[in-house]
């Protein structure tokens, strides 16, 4: 696995375009890896002030056309990739890591349809609270375990943007986690920093990142 990472300037219209249109960014994405799709998951973060690109994937991408579009213009190349693989390796069972998450928590409101319970329509969990619960209801099943008191929901709100020729209006509810985690299952765990967490992934949502907590 590769994890990069790419400067964006937000003062390009390019970028800004980008940004409110997350399919078009999803686009250029993809563009990155030639060849058969693979999986990857990816979302924008700021760190230091700056916006960043990041994108966890199965092979080393070719990001100096993506850099062109939405990096800053008259610079040299600002990205990097690296190894994932020697992160993985170091998790052990009870460590404890900082960690950053950004993700799409929803809930699916079943219907009664003539006495027949049916899956409902996939909505996205609108408090903090819920966003939260949303959280803790699902991490031991990827192989983590969270203190209330340790982590929270730092930024939420809507996406909304159009996919496919601009034929199809989506909404996307995004919800930004940062705390402190145990690893409870270390196999569970490292299958969900490969695979993300949740729904929307093609939209930058469901990436989870870690760091040693002296290290954040």
């Amino acid at each position: 696995m590769y994890f990069s990472r790419v400067l964006l300037d937000t003062n390009r219209r390019s970028t800004i375009i980008a940004l409110a249109s997350l399919n078009k960014l999803h686009g250029a994405i993809e563009m990155a890896f030639p060849g058969p799709r693979q999986h990857k998951i990816w979302r924008i973060d700021v760190l230091g002030g700056k916006t960043y690109l990041l994108i966890l994937s199965q092979s080393k991408p070719e990001l100096s056309s993506l850099f062109k579009q939405f990096g800053p213009e008259g610079e040299s190349a600002t990205w990097e990739t690296k190894d994932y693989d020697p992160l993985l390796q170091r998790i052990t069972q009870g460590s404890c890591w900082h960690f950053r998450l950004v993700a799409n928590p929803t809930l699916s409101q079943a219907r009664n349809n003539d006495g027949e319970r049916k899956r409902g329509k996939v909505m996205g969990h609108i408090t903090t609270a819920y966003q939260e619960k949303w959280l803790l209801d699902r991490a031991e099943k990827h192989g983590f375990l969270l203190n209330n008191e340790e982590f929270r929901v730092v930024k939420n709100g809507w996406l909304h943007f159009r996919k496919g020729n601009d034929k199809y209006f989506v909404s996307i509810l995004s919800a930004t986690y940062d705390g402190i985690l145990t690893v409870s299952d270390v196999e569970l765990f490292r299958e969900t920093l490969v695979n993300g967490l949740g729904r929307g992934k093609a939209y930058g949502q469901g990436m989870l990142t870690i760091a040693k907590p002296a290290a954040w």
